[in-house]
């Protein structure tokens, strides 16, 4: 079941295939993984916590990075889309991505430009997850 804000999809690998898994689909979108945080490690380093494997991930496409910014500079902000990637039982992994609406909703921008470069995302983005 998708979040209102990503969309996700649960498919039956570990989390390390699944991020290759994830890595090959974003690239067929001309997307990639711009930003990786081991959240795994992180809370264990910083907090002692033990918990399942999970990556936080930043999400982009340079073509709508670039065509956003043109039409928007401080749309930056907002960039990349995130994402996550989850292994919360033993060779099943989650896999959400953000909705680029979201950047849409939170910008408030009604410029056609950004409108068309995030509904470009959404698609990109929705294809992925269908793979």
């Amino acid at each position: 079941m998708n979040p209102p804000y990503a969309f996700a999809i649960t498919i039956a690998q570990p989390l390390a295939d699944a991020v290759e898994t994830l890595r090959a689909a974003l690239a067929a979108e001309q997307m990639g993984i711009v930003s990786e945080v081991d959240m795994q490690a992180t809370l264990k380093a910083k907090l002692g916590l033990d918990s399942s494997p999970q990556r936080l991930l930043g999400l982009c496409s340079p073509r709508i990075a670039h065509a956003l910014v043109s039409a928007e500079p401080d749309i930056a902000a907002l960039l990349p889309c995130g994402g996550s990637i989850a292994e919360p039982t033993p060779g099943r992994t989650r896999i959400v991505l953000q909705d680029p609406r979201v950047i849409l909703q939170a910008s408030g921008s009604t410029q056609a430009e950004v409108r068309d470069a995030l509904e470009q995302a959404r698609t990109a983005v929705q294809r992925v997850t269908q793979r």
